[in-house]
């Protein structure tokens, strides 16, 4: 399975509790930290929520 990189780049203060407790999920916690997920239709659901916090790159 694919992987991809996912980075926070925007903050999350005034962001909806939806939009952070996603953020929390993903398992980015402050700016500019970057995690490695599995390409599934579950976590690409997630970043779709978030696109315009975050930054996906492939792995």
């Amino acid at each position: 399975m694919a992987q991809i990189k996912i980075t926070q780049i925007k903050s999350r203060i005034n962001c909806p509790a939806v939009q952070k407790r996603t953020l929390d999920a993903l398992g980015l916690k402050k700016m500019h930290h970057t995690v490695v997920k599995e390409d599934t239709p579950s976590v690409m659901g997630m970043v779709n929520t978030v696109r315009h916090l975050v930054e996906v790159t492939n792995a």
